[in-house]
Order: structure tokens, then sequence, then C-alpha cells
């Protein structure tokens, strides 16, 4: 018997000294820092565009704004905060100072700021009443700073590299922990505008410095990337790493499509942000209240960005008062809610799931590990097999229309497409449901409902597969909130109007159908003849909405009641962000009282992708 005993024992301790000896997968390829896993696990946060174009009406300001305009009545970080949290967002980002220069924090480098302005007598600090809302409230904090700043007299030249960098340091050495330095490369002044030559290096030398934990967004991080467009949607491909040698922010990025989808193999760890307005400008507009996006839209916005392997910044302006609007609010309430529901119930929980293939035959890399609800453990395969297999057996028939993935990213991101089947009783065999690429941090599917018991999802890997977790949900299909269309504009009627210019069909942009537009030589003038004259307040310009298309950019406007003498009542103006952002521009004409006009003329200056021609989707005159 004790030979027997010390047998088993010995048999024992090798057996367990085997597994325990099992290594784990060596990483493939680039690899995210410590940094960027922690951010990638933030998933949700807020972004906050507040400052002066939030009483102009602009998306962009030009810097030649009077301060005194900044003056909001009842600014609340605190509620901003308390909203965020309840949101379910863990961090908010600020524009702490955008494209006109306006500093939200009385900055010693620069007199358009919040100092001079009549918002608590110039005595207020929006960047410290926030930082300290987000530390109450247990949400990290973030700080947007355009380097484009229209109101600086050292813009345009090699002194204001140094002035921005100095303003970074104070900005990140005065406020507390920052969790994201958001950069855009922003320099958009136009062809005759001001040059300036951006010193990356020297910016992100001044964050490194203040915030060695700190994750730089721009086109090309280094932290993360911008991922294309402002729609909200992130690849359907989404590799988190790119090719960032030779590019830069701005007009030095890679194309878009590549951005959205990032490049397998890259050289860099640039995992994609998404960020997208609950608006459809990033700036509160009256105008705009009743345009907040529907708890349908955000739920789709979730599926494209954090189901694409992609954090989302969803942006939430605060009105004149400084407050999240009521409307903003609720439907934010309303989305958490949605998706509460939708994740509530894992259906996998409890059910049997059997690997073809598992690591060294360990339990430390089991299939067991997918059930467990921690990120650091994780089922793996041997090296040499690529197109492993899970089966997972419900135990019984479920009803379900989502399946969630997620790969454990600090051995970095491995597959590159899987495929699931479920089993069909009346064919007793497996049957396709879906398929898909990329994975990354998170990956959710949708499908129509189906009912079975058993799925199976075989995986095509670069190296072998490093699943964390596997989900199965069902999902309601719609949630209340609507958004409707803004009526505030009354339209002036197409059925009469005449293209004077250019020779062409007049229903592609009068046909309320956005997909339909003409395609104008860019030295040709848009010239609408409406039949007769009509007291006009502005018109309304549809882009082709699609980013960094061959849409107008900068553009004079002309009108006339006779087709003859014509008054200029816009000159060199811009259609604020609508690269990235092409949506309808609504551009007021006459503030005051509207006049007697009967011909329009649109006159392109400049157009958003540097093409020959330009593309009007839609023109309609309030």
């Amino acid at each position: 018997m004790k030979t027997n005993f010390s047998f088993l024992f010995l048999f024992s301790f090798l057996l367990f000294y085997g597994c325990a000896q099992v290594d784990a997968p060596k990483p493939y390829g680039v690899i995210p820092s410590t940094d960027q896993v922690n951010w990638q696990q933030m998933e949700y946060y807020m972004f906050v565009h507040f400052g002066p174009n939030t009483f102009t009406n602009v998306e962009w300001g030009d810097g030649k704004e009077d301060p005194k305009v900044f003056n909001p009545t009842d600014v609340d970080c605190r509620q901003w905060a308390a909203t965020a949290k309840a949101a379910g967002m863990k961090g908010i980002i600020i524009t702490a100072k955008h494209h006109d220069g306006f500093c939200l924090w009385p900055s010693k480098y620069s007199t358009h700021t919040v100092r001079e302005s009549l918002w608590k007598d110039g005595k207020g600090d929006i960047l410290k009443e926030l930082s300290e809302a987000c530390r109450e409230y247990g949400l990290k904090f973030g700080v947007y700073l355009s380097p484009w700043d229209q109101n600086h007299p050292q813009y345009g030249t090699p002194e204001y590299n140094q002035v921005f960098s100095n303003t970074l340091d104070e900005v990140l050495s005065g406020y507390g922990e920052v969790f994201e330095q958001w950069f855009d490369g922003a320099n958009g002044e136009g062809k005759d505008g001001k040059k300036q030559v951006y010193d990356w290096d020297l910016f992100h030398n001044t964050v490194y410095r203040n915030q060695p934990h700190a994750i730089i967004f721009s086109d090309v991080g280094p932290g993360c990337r911008w991922m294309g467009n402002e729609r909200g949607v992130a690849g359907e491909t989404n590799w988190s790493t790119l090719n960032i040698k030779g590019f830069g922010p701005g007009h030095d990025a890679p194309p878009v499509e590549v951005l959205n989808a990032g490049v397998q193999g890259g050289e860099a760890w640039v995992p994609a942000e998404t960020d997208v307005s609950i608006r459809p400008g990033w700036f509160y507009s009256p105008a705009t209240d009743d345009k907040v996006k529907s708890v349908d839209k955000l739920m789709d916005i979730y599926y494209t960005s954090i189901g694409r392997n992609s954090n989302l910044l969803l942006n939430v302006p605060p009105d004149r008062r400084g407050r999240i609007h009521p409307t903003d609010s609720t439907r934010l309430m309303e989305f958490r809610k949605a998706v509460d529901e939708s994740f509530a119930n894992d259906l996998i929980d409890g059910a049997n799931i059997t690997a073809s293939n598992i690591r060294g035959n360990s339990t430390k890399f089991s299939e067991a590990n997918l059930l467990d609800d921690n990120y650091d453990t994780y089922w793996t395969t041997e090296d040499n097999d690529l197109t492993p297999s899970l089966e997972i057996d419900l135990k019984q028939k479920q009803n379900f229309n989502r399946l969630l993935l997620q790969e454990y990213i600090p051995l970095g991101q491995r597959v590159s497409s899987f495929e699931v089947k479920y089993w069909d009783d009346t064919k007793n065999d497996w049957a396709d449901l879906t398929k898909a690429t990329t994975i990354g941090y998170k990956r959710i599917l949708r499908f129509p409902t189906i009912s079975t018991q058993k799925l199976k999802v075989s995986f095509t890997g670069l190296a072998c597969p490093v699943i964390s977790k596997v989900s199965i949900y069902n999902a309601p299909e719609q949630f209340s909130g609507v958004e409707s269309a803004n009526t505030d504009l009354k339209f002036i009627n197409s059925s009469k109007w005449k293209l004077i210019s250019p020779t062409a069909d007049l229903s592609k942009i009068t046909d309320n159908d956005n997909t339909t537009y003409l395609e104008i030589d860019k030295n040709i003038p848009l010239v609408v003849d409406m039949g007769e004259v009509f007291k006009v307040k502005g018109f309304s310009y549809v882009p082709l909405n699609k980013v960094q298309s061959s849409n107008i950019l900068r553009y004079n406007i002309y009108v006339s009641e006779n087709g003859k003498d014509w008054k200029q009542v816009k000159n060199n103006a811009i259609f604020n962000n609508i690269a990235n952002n092409p949506v309808v521009q609504d551009i007021t004409l006459f503030a005051d009282n509207p006049e007697s006009v009967r011909y329009l003329k649109l006159e392109p200056i400049e157009i958003a992708d540097s093409g020959n021609k330009y593309f009007v989707a839609g023109i309609k005159v309030f």
C-alpha cells in the first residue's frame, strides 16, 4: 500500500508539474502597452464640445469672436459628470481649446480665454471644475487641444509651436491625471491662409513628460487613431495595427479606408476610437434640440463601434446654460437601459463548450476559461493549430441573435476570420449562420433570431487564437426614443425651379434623395432660378454623405431678384468640418430680416478633397 501511495503521489506530482510548465503562446506581431489595454477596457466615454461656438451657432469659430459671447448662465460640471456616470461612461474629454483658440481655462499664453469672458466675471475655470467633478464621480479626465489657433498672433510662425507646447504644459500639469490627450490635424485656413508646420515630436514629448500614461489620439496615434468618419462606423474588418511611418495627422494621414480598417501586420499598435455626436453637429445649437439621435440609432452605433473593436467617444454638448440638455440626458439614460437589456442575460452560462484543441491539454488554457468573466484567462491551442473550433451546447433550445467574442490582446491580434454554424434539427447537420473577419478586444455580431441548442465557431488565425470570452444574447430589436426632423425651417417649394447653371438634371438636387447628386466642374457655379421672388432667410447645402468626398469646403453666395444684379452675401465662407462630417449645412444669409430673392448662386472656392469637381446632393431655400 505504501508503495502504491508513493507511486500515485509521484505520478500526480509529475502530471501537475508537466501541466504547470505549459508555456503561454508568444505574442504575435506588435502588442499594446499596458496603458493601451487599460484604455481599451474603458470602451465608452463622453466628449464635451463647449465654448464660444455654443453661443454662435457655428461648428468652427474664426477666432474673431468677442470672448464676452461666452457667458453660460448656470455651468454645472457635476451635472455633466453625474450624467456620464449614470449613462455608463468611464470618462469625459473636454474641448479645452478648439480651432478658434478660445481657452476654457485662464491661460497665460492667450488673451482669448474665459478670463476675458463675462462668465464669473472672468474668474472661472472650466477645466478645474470638470476635473474635480470627474474625480468626485470616479471618472477619468481627458482634454482636447487643437493645435490650430485662429486667434493667436504667432500662429503661422516657427515660434507658435513652442507657444502651443507651453499651452499643453499648462493644461497637462495643472488638473491632475489625464487619461487621453486628443489631437486632430486641423490646419484649415485654406490655400491663402496662414501655414503652420506642427512639431508633433515636441507636442508628444510635452504630453509624455507631464502625463506618461496618457493615450494620445490623432489620425495616426501613437496611442489610438481616428477611424475615418464621424458617423460612428468602424470597419467590419478592424485591425488595431497600423503603418505610421511617413504619415501624420490631418492632410498627412493615411486614406480614410485604411484608418477605418487598420492594417493587418501593421508596424504599430494604434487601436481605433470612434467619435460621433449625439446631435448632427459637435456644439450645442437650439436648432438641433429635436435632432438628438434615437435610441435605435445609438444602438446601431454601439454595434459598429464597441462591437467592432473600437472605443466609443460619444459627444454630448452642454447647452447655453452650461448643462447637458434634458433631451440629451434622457436619451443617454434610454440608451443605457437598452444596452443593459440587450446584454443582461448571457445564455452561455452553464453551457458545455468543447474545443477541438487545448494547448498542452492544460487546464490553464482550457475552454472553461471562456465562462469565468476574467479577461486575463483564455482558451488557446498549440502553436501550429491555426484553424481550431469551439462547439457550444446550450443543453436546450434557445432563441438568440447576438454573439460576442473577445481576444486576449496583450498577446496581439491573431484572428483573421471566423465563421459560425448552428445545429439544424430538420437537416440533422450544421447550417451556416454568419461569418466575420477580425475580433480584437471585442466583436459583437448581429443576426436574425434563431432557435437552436448548439453552435460551432471556427477560427482562422495568423497565429494560434487566444480567446478570452464567448457570450450569447437574445437582444430586443427596437427601442423607444425617436429623433425627428427640424420643423422650424419653412422650405420653399421647388416645383417651379430651373437650373440656370450648369446644364444638368435639376431633380437630382430637389428630389429629397441624398444618394442622388450632381457632379459639377469646380469653375462652374450652381445657379438656381426659383421661378418667383420669395422672402429668403437662408439655404441648405446637402453634401454627398461620404467622408473626404468632393464636397464644397469654402464658398461664396450671391443673391438676385432679376438674375442680372447680384448681391454677395457670403464671402470665402466655410462649411464647417464637412470633410469629416458631411451632414446637411443650414446657412443663415439674413440674420435679422428675410430679403427678396429669386436667384441663388453658389460659387465653390475650395473642395474638401482638392478635386476638380464638386458634389451637390441637394439645395433647399428657407
